[in-house]
């Protein structure tokens, strides 16, 4: 099997929908030194008597909440530590710069959606929570307002009987800044948040069961590397914001009628490079990207495959690049909304599974251009309702026949010059750095 082949197959089978197939999340860190043992019914007088630099290490057994961290204290505990509040609210609030809550569990059921109660909420800089297993959370961690703040390897699960829309978000950033979310496992929430927010870090996470994967809107500066999105509705989707870098992210079964791996909407100079897109129903999703005079949008050495549309243009792509992708196995290359001039965007060494050229020199690359053109295109967009009828035989025959007896020339959707011959293999893609 080749290796795109196989890489494929491992995608897909992580996208089972049984809790059974993911694993129990990041272990929790290791206890800091010159721990204080907190006992179960302790823990408001510890905090109480805690200085800043002082760590506090809770006992097996369920501690009462709900606690704030009002100095740079650090509250340790395994997973059999668990902070629970008898009425609902927000569990943990952390309003010490430097404040840490590591490795505990926290029960969040009884949280009100309309209130935002949250299992962590952090208003404070410099604040690390990590390792931590929040259960049944409404909103899970919620960090507003706040500069520096590290959210590592947690394990955030969310109500899974309320409807997707209906739950919170399982990590949200709001005006915060300059912060890292890494390496954490997100199930069954609703999505994960960087609003108003400037030059944070989204690395290394799993986010399985949700509805966006991450959305940005007014977050500038926003990285977004090595992440997993399985099972979900959108992978990523970027608005108002400039200089954004999605790269090696994995983005499978984003599906449904609103399904896709990754939207951009009025942003700017966003670099999307090195992803595996894979059975989504839109690939890339493009809609006035890039926004601004002299902005640009690239879109390189990604894997789209197996997708309804491997690409979806809502505006007609000016500054667009596609360089050195793979389109294979999708029911299109590229669709269009009524109007649009699809040719503006550059297509340059790219490789289509459907090239029918020749490569007499050996660089592969093809010799000839690879065009894509479609008779039914151009009727879907005049004519949406006609959507339905996509993939079925009679557009097919309307596609054939413009080739055939071409009475009528097909839009034109996309000219690469020079197709690249071969495939990449998408684990190289994603191991590079």
């Amino acid at each position: 099997m080749r290796p795109a082949a196989v890489l494929l197959v491992v995608v897909v089978a992580a996208c089972g929908n049984g809790h059974a197939s993911v694993p129990d999340g990041p272990p929790p860190p290791e206890p800091p030194g010159g721990c204080r043992a907190v006992a179960v019914g302790e823990l408001a007088a510890a905090l109480a008597a805690a200085g800043d630099g002082d760590a506090l290490c809770l006992a097996p057994g369920r501690h009462d909440g709900p606690v704030r961290l009002e100095r740079a204290v650090t509250v340790w505990g395994r997973r059999d530590a668990v902070i629970a509040a008898a009425a609902p609210g927000t569990i943990v609030t952390l309003a010490g710069a430097g404040a840490r809550l590591a490795g505990v569990t926290i029960d969040a059921s009884g949280g009100r959606f309309e209130k935002f109660d949250a299992a962590v909420h952090v208003i404070a800089d410099d604040v690390v929570v990590e390792g931590v297993a929040i259960e049944q959370a409404v909103y899970g961690i919620v960090v507003e307002r706040a500069r520096r703040v590290t959210v590592r390897n947690n394990h955030v699960r969310g109500e899974v009987g309320a409807a997707t829309g209906m739950r919170g978000d399982t990590i949200r950033l709001w005006e915060t800044h300059d912060s890292l979310v890494e390496g954490n496992r997100v199930e069954d929430g609703r999505d994960v948040v960087v609003w108003y927010s400037r030059d944070n870090r989204v690395i290394g996470n799993q986010v399985r069961r949700g509805r966006y994967g991450t959305h940005l809107m007014y977050s500038h500066g926003t990285t977004i590397e090595d992440n997993r999105f399985i099972d979900g509705v959108v992978g990523v989707f970027v608005m108002y914001s400039q200089r954004v870098v999605m790269r090696r992210n994995v983005i499978a079964e984003a599906s449904g009628a609103a399904g896709l791996a990754i939207g951009l909407k009025d942003s700017g100079d966003v670099l999307v490079e090195r992803n595996v897109i894979v059975r989504d129903t839109v690939g890339i999703y493009i809609d006035q990207t890039p926004s601004g005079v002299g902005q640009t949008l690239e879109v390189r050495a990604n894997v789209l495959r197996q997708c309804d549309a491997a690409v979806s243009f809502h505006t007609s792509p000016r500054r667009v690049t596609f360089a050195d992708n793979d389109l294979a196995d999708n029911g299109e290359h590229v669709r269009v909304a009524a109007g649009l001039e699809p040719t503006a965007a550059v297509w340059t060494g790219n490789y289509f599974d459907d090239y029918a050229g020749y490569d007499l020199d050996g660089d592969d690359r093809g010799d000839l251009p690879f065009e894509a053109r479609s008779a039914t295109a151009a009727m879907i967009a005049a004519r949406p309702e006609l959507a339905v009828f996509r993939g079925a035989p009679a557009l097919a025959i309307a596609d054939a026949a413009s080739t055939l007896l071409p009475l009528w020339r097909p839009q034109t959707l996309l000219v690469d010059p020079a197709p690249r011959m071969t495939p990449h293999d998408p684990q190289e893609l994603l191991d590079a750095r």
